[in-house]
């Protein structure tokens, strides 16, 4: 036990003598042995040492290698991935081509590169385009439901085993797995629905129109119009059953007001007047 270290400091040849320290290997040991990499031993010191007779220089990245070699980083590849993908989801709900599925593409052609590079699992890819598929069929629901748990468990094995033997950082993915759940189950129904309730969409059509309760309304719930799916409200004091049919009389906001086919306002009014 060296109780004088105590009190005392020692220098790095008495560290080293000690066993306190050890040496690390300099870049010219690094080099050594390199296949072109000529040295020589000069002896007119003690102990001799290995002096380089080949010149070393070393060049920075230019940009364009530099930005690939970022690319190919694990974080940075997995959440251009992540964020490749949760774009190009929002995409397949908006009319035409635009600014999102552009960028969307963008990453996600970078992240191939990044695991094509990487060592990647294919079945953790693979979960990770099921998590985005469950979380887009939700999506047109409106509502999360059983595919946004398989999605999300999907994306937390996924995520956890993309890469082997390249761990990703726990806070790059507590960011990708909470950010992209979020996103996904809250976020990107509430976006879709309002671009498309939209005024200039307009959705007076719908006034009238007959569709189907997907679940009971008592009084919120959900139904189809036409195929596709909304959230609703009847405007009634009876709650309207699955599978019954209903009627579409208004819109507020987000939110469809229906009523049954039989026995709503409407039917009320067309008996009272055909008995007039």
């Amino acid at each position: 036990l060296n109780t004088d270290l105590v009190t005392d400091t020692v220098g790095y040849d008495e560290a080293a003598e000690r066993g306190i320290a050890r040496q690390s290997p300099v870049l010219l040991a690094q080099l050594v042995g390199i296949d072109g990499f000529e040295v020589i031993t000069d002896e007119t010191v003690s102990p001799p040492t290995l002096e380089p007779v080949t010149h070393t220089r070393f060049h920075k990245l230019d940009v364009v290698s530099e930005f690939f070699h970022t690319v190919a980083s694990p974080a940075v590849a997995y959440l251009l991935l992540l964020i490749g993908m949760g774009l190009l989801v929002f995409e397949l709900f908006t009319a035409g081509v635009g600014v999102a599925g552009v960028l969307g593409a963008g990453c996600f052609l970078l992240s191939t590169y990044g695991l094509g590079v990487l060592p990647t699992r294919w079945w953790g890819l693979a979960l990770l385009v099921v998590a985005f598929l469950g979380y887009a069929i939700d999506i047109q629901t409106g509502v999360p439901r059983a595919w946004t748990v398989i999605g999300t468990i999907a994306l937390v094995l996924g995520s956890l085993f993309l890469f082997d033997g390249t761990p990703i950082s726990w806070i790059t993915l507590l960011f990708g797995i909470v950010g992209t759940a979020v996103a996904m189950s809250a976020g990107m129904p509430a976006m879709v629905r309002t671009r498309f309730s939209t005024p200039t969409i307009g959705r007076e059509w719908m006034i009238g129109e007959m569709g189907e309760a997907v679940e009971a309304l008592g009084p919120n719930g959900t139904v189809t119009v036409r195929d596709a799916v909304w959230r609703a409200r009847t405007n009634r004091a009876t709650p309207i059953p699955v599978g019954a049919p209903i009627r579409v009389v208004g819109i507020e906001g987000l939110w469809l007001e229906v009523e049954p086919e039989e026995g709503g306002a409407r039917d009320h009014r067309e008996r009272s007047k055909n008995t007039q």
